[in-house]
């Protein structure tokens, strides 16, 4: 049987989980998917995926892309009566390495593989086959997913053993959130001074200041389009990560502290289920909305 013609399974359909859908189905792949909340699964049903009470059970490797690694947990044991050995999960939560690892034993003794595969970037740039994958794991259940790495992007990275993703993923997202908030706090600052934020975007992805949170949430702030793409209050949860596990190395991390009283703040504020680039709404003076 070719790889196309084995169904896929993905348990968690929320922004990421849903895109990840259907690049598969856009691949020619058969998609068997699960959600907690049955009725997000709709429309995936009506563009080809086939529901399934427990994709475990019906498919040989299953994508998991769900909120925490305690969710992650809760999913493994509720459904573990479809495990079955000689099966590689594939878990593109953002969670903790710890866990990662705990999850790695737990199924091994069970003749399962599994493997960290966060995805760093928006749902917008995986739809785009742009966000990176990071892989954590054994190297040769890595390659035999080459053909799954091909249909979700073309940038996939192999980081080492299990959890070494995770922990990769983690880092990013440090950096990244202090570019968004960076780059809100710039666009505020020229807004305050005198200096059209439009301008200043300009400016910013042409000078030594670029990042590609420019490219990606630019045009959102300055249009105040808070249409979903990665949830605010999720990075948050991602910060409370990062900080976690710098407390559990003995590391002080200044910046990541400051970064998660503002977004605490804008989540307080009623900003948590828009996009994170509603980090701008913090400041003083920005009206566009």
């Amino acid at each position: 049987m070719q790889p196309q013609e084995q169904p896929i399974g993905v348990v968690g359909l929320g922004l990421m989980g849903t895109v990840i859908t259907e690049r598969l189905l856009e691949h020619g792949y058969r998609v068997a998917v699960w959600n907690r909340s049955p009725e997000k699964a709709a429309p995936l049903t009506a563009a080809g995926a086939t529901w399934s009470d427990n994709p475990f059970a019906d498919c040989q490797r299953v994508i998991l892309s769900l909120y925490s690694s305690d969710v992650v947990a809760e999913v493994l044991a509720d459904l573990q009566t479809g495990l079955h050995a000689s099966q590689i999960l594939i878990d593109t939560t953002t969670g903790e390495p710890e866990a990662s690892l705990e999850h790695t034993q737990w199924l091994a003794e069970r003749g399962i593989a599994y493997l960290d595969a966060p995805v760093s970037g928006s749902s917008q740039q995986t739809r785009q086959g742009e966000a990176l994958i990071m892989v954590g794991g054994d190297r040769a259940t890595f390659e035999a997913c080459s053909d799954l790495w091909q249909a979700l992007s073309r940038r996939v990275i192999y980081t080492g053993a299990t959890s070494s993703a995770s922990k990769m993923k983690l880092v990013s997202n440090l950096v990244l959130g202090l570019n968004r908030i960076a780059l809100a706090e710039g666009l505020a600052f020229a807004k305050s001074i005198g200096v059209q934020p439009a301008a200043a975007l300009e400016v910013l992805q042409a000078s030594a200041a670029y990042s590609r949170a420019m490219d990606v949430k630019g045009a959102k702030m300055l249009s105040s389009d808070f249409s979903v793409q990665a949830r605010l209050s999720q990075h948050l949860k991602d910060v409370r990560l990062i900080l976690q596990a710098a407390s559990t190395a003995g590391v002080e991390l200044p910046l990541s502290e400051t970064h998660r009283r503002l977004l605490e703040q804008a989540e307080a504020a009623g900003y948590g289920e828009l996009d994170n680039c509603a980090v701008i709404k913090l400041y003083d003076g920005w009206h566009n909305e």
